[in-house]
């Protein structure tokens, strides 16, 4: 490596400089006392776990995406989180182990073996909450409502929240007896939208007439809320779990109904299915090519800690909200104080940054750049007293 490289950062790795991070801040501090508003305990998870307890029923997905390390202590094997989900799972079922409802949310960095698509950071910042304790329709609601809050609170405009349930289609197989590999082909065939290669599957690998139109019929119930009558209409006869499904996205677009949101349900998309268990939810902006933002019901996670509780929560990656919102929020440039060996001169320092000014103290013979240090006042001493002039 030579000299000229030492400095260069990884593929996907990106850092995070002074005007940028102090938006980032900003934002961070935003939401996490949205989140202390609505009753959501903040935690802190590590950095590194153990392999065991940092990828238990995570999936094979966040396996592959997650560093490991050995623990020079222990000899044993560790990972640099991924996701921070399972931790909060960890959290709830052995650190707290409350009875009711636990609310947690947290902020912090998570680093990942690549990309998650074109472009992307390998150092997200995630950020979210996660309800655990609560299986009712109400808890559904009330994360997908601090949701759409969060887009809001972020200044991100004409958002558009896509809806999925992951039991319609696992409830249509519920009696179909396909085996693992055959699952997933239709899984994938399913998720491409590929109408022609799904017609030939369906017609080669499913015997049941009722069972094989459902499942031809799946990949167009996608579009506007009114898509929901027209499911239950075509669906009509399914198992009660697909029937249940279906009234289950009613109930949160009619919760939603007032928000400045525009709803897209597509009931054959399932973004981790083998992770979710029941709504599935994401947020997309025009010209944004990926989610803000995503969520959904995953309620097995806790089993792998001995601990089975009905979860459902959100994360964003804080860096693309930043990107996309229209907030506004800059930096307030601050006043530099230059030299002095008055005494008075450093309690003036001391009581402009009491009252939450930005203060920059000069040094003996230095040369300034105001716009390096961002200040566009001056504090000087005039006949004795110290004043603040304005920097042309």
């Amino acid at each position: 490596m030579t000299i000229a490289d030492r400095w260069l950062l990884p593929d996907g790795v990106d850092e995070v400089l002074p005007e940028r991070a102090q938006v980032v801040e900003y934002l961070r501090r935003q939401l996490l006392d949205l989140y202390h508003n609505w009753g959501y305990d903040l935690v802190i998870p590590p950095m590194v776990e153990f392999t065991d307890s940092l990828l238990s029923g995570s999936g094979s997905d966040l396996d592959l995406m997650t560093f490991r390390i050995t623990d020079q202590l222990s000899g044993r094997m560790m990972g640099i989180r991924a996701d921070i989900t399972p931790q909060a799972a960890r959290m709830d079922a052995h650190s707290l182990r409350r009875e009711g409802p636990s609310r947690l949310c947290y902020a912090g960095t998570v680093l990942h073996t690549r990309p998650r698509g074109p472009l992307e950071s390998r150092t997200p910042i995630s950020l979210g909450v996660e309800l655990f304790g609560e299986a009712t329709m109400a808890a559904d609601i009330e994360v997908i409502e601090l949701f759409l809050q969060s887009l809001k609170t972020s200044g991100v405009k004409n958002v558009h929240l896509d809806l999925g349930h992951v039991d319609i289609f696992r409830g249509l197989l519920a009696d179909a007896d396909l085996n693992q590999d055959l699952e997933s082909q239709l899984f994938e065939l399913l998720q491409r939208k590929a109408s022609r290669e799904l017609s030939q599957w369906i017609e080669r690998n499913i015997s049941d007439p009722q069972l094989a139109n459902w499942l031809n019929i799946l990949p167009s119930l996608t579009g506007s809320v009114e898509v929901l009558a027209a499911a239950k209409e075509k669906l009509a006869g399914a198992p009660q779990p697909v029937l249940d499904a279906i009234a289950q996205l009613e109930a949160v677009v009619e919760a939603i109904a007032d928000r400045d949101v525009s709803v897209y349900l597509d009931l054959g998309e399932m973004p981790g299915y083998h992770y979710h268990t029941g709504i599935v939810f994401a947020a997309y902006v025009q010209g944004y090519g990926k989610a803000l933002g995503n969520g959904g019901r995953y309620d097995h996670v806790g089993e792998a800690f001995g601990r089975p509780r009905p979860a459902t929560g959100f994360a964003f990656n804080l860096k693309s909200l930043v990107s996309q919102s229209v907030s506004g929020h800059s930096s307030v440039p601050g006043i530099f104080v230059p030299h002095s060996a008055n005494p008075q001169a450093a309690e003036q320092t001391a009581l402009l940054r009491s009252q939450g000014n930005r203060v920059v103290q000069g040094f003996e013979g230095q040369h300034i750049d105001y716009s390096e240090v961002n200040c566009d006042r001056l504090l000087v001493e005039v006949e004795g007293q110290f004043v603040i002039q304005k920097l042309a």
